[in-house]
């Protein structure tokens, strides 16, 4: 099947993923077999939350409608134009996938069948339906593709390369069970914002949507603020209070509980605003419904420190001049070639 084929049946998937948002299902009838597909996947988002508890309509919905925006024809032209693909010979891809957050896996699905090989999925017991729901619909469109896609859930076999993501500590197990085979295995990464003291109220909204969107379990995430020293988080906490309806939603509010109890049972000192707790802490992992947050002296302390532990950091997020930070408010807006840990999965897959 021609890589030229496929990048068609993407531009189709995301034509059909357009006509789903959180504000109207709007119907388009010129889409590819809608009359199979599209009252089937509003039933499946909206039973995404009994599939898992963190899945609520309106954050599956903006993941669809990321996606939508993604597998425009233009964008997949742009993220593939400077690759070359006459000379690969297709080969068996295993994918291991998290589970944290709606379609998670899906660019490193994307990837696979777009340099040509085949995929073999493992799925998160987290998310298991949406990712196999458009593997359907790829393959109602074009049934040539559905020889090069497998789902498993038993032991993975028959495979020439993988990519697999984890925990640190599923990580070591990943990093010695593949040794023999190509690989690209992710672990724990955090996303971090550094503030000035400059930030408008604006600003620190959309920092807010970086924090808050997914409840905060993704990787691209915000977890950890590096402000100056004598900060004053008056006007962070005000602009964040858009988001305060994230208690009502019972695994959040949980959390927060909890969280908030051990640290205070820790006699920890805390910000603490009846939906996010601020503790200053050196790592950046912080538990859901908690910032942590670290004082600096000068922006050159926090470019070095950012060097250092590159390795545990996926996003940063600044006003200020920091090499390859992101605005406020677009960590959860990846484009096709912002690869996670900054490394190149097409050139990957292109290598094996």
């Amino acid at each position: 099947m021609l890589q030229i084929e496929k990048k068609k049946c993407f531009v189709e998937l995301g034509k059909f993923l357009s006509q789903f948002s959180s504000n109207k299902n709007t119907k388009d009838e010129t889409v590819i077999q809608n009359d199979l597909f599209f009252d089937d996947f509003v039933n499946l988002i909206n039973l995404s939350q009994s599939h898992n508890g963190w899945f609520t309509p309106e954050h599956v919905h903006y993941a669809i409608e990321s996606w939508a925006k993604a597998l425009q024809e233009d964008n997949l032209n742009q993220w593939l134009k400077k690759y070359h693909f006459s000379e690969v010979k297709s080969k068996t891809v295993s994918l291991i996938l998290a589970g944290n957050i709606p379609l998670v896996g899906f660019h490193d699905f994307l990837s696979v069948l777009i340099t040509g090989h085949k995929v073999l999925v493992k799925t998160s017991s987290n998310d298991q339906h949406l990712i196999k729901f458009l593997a359907n619909y790829l393959t109602a469109i074009n049934p040539e593709i559905e020889d090069f896609i497998t789902f498993t859930d038993g032991k993975l076999e028959n495979f020439d390369a993988i990519i697999a993501t984890g925990s640190n500590n599923t990580a070591r197990y990943f990093e010695y069970y593949f040794k023999d085979k190509p690989s690209i295995i992710r672990k724990n990464r955090n996303s971090v914002a550094i503030l000035t003291g400059n930030e408008t109220r604006e600003d620190l909204v959309k920092l807010g949507e970086d924090i808050f969107r997914y409840f905060g379990l993704g990787c691209r995430n915000v977890s950890k603020l590096f402000v100056p020293k004598n900060y004053d988080f008056q006007l962070f906490f005000e602009s964040i209070y858009e988001f305060k309806d994230v208690i009502f939603y019972e695994k959040y509010s949980n959390n927060y509980d909890y969280n908030k109890a051990v640290f205070l049972m820790s006699n920890f000192k805390l910000l603490d605003n009846e939906f996010l707790t601020l503790k200053e802490d050196s790592s950046y992992a912080s538990p859901i419904s908690s910032i942590f947050f670290e004082y600096y002296d000068k922006i050159e302390e926090i470019k070095k420190k950012l060097v250092n532990d590159a390795e545990q950091i996926q996003c940063v997020v600044s006003s200020c001049y920091i090499e390859n930070s992101i605005p406020f408010g677009q960590t959860q807006q990846p484009l096709l070639w912002d690869y996670a840990d900054n490394l190149d999965t097409i050139e990957f897959l292109l290598s094996i």
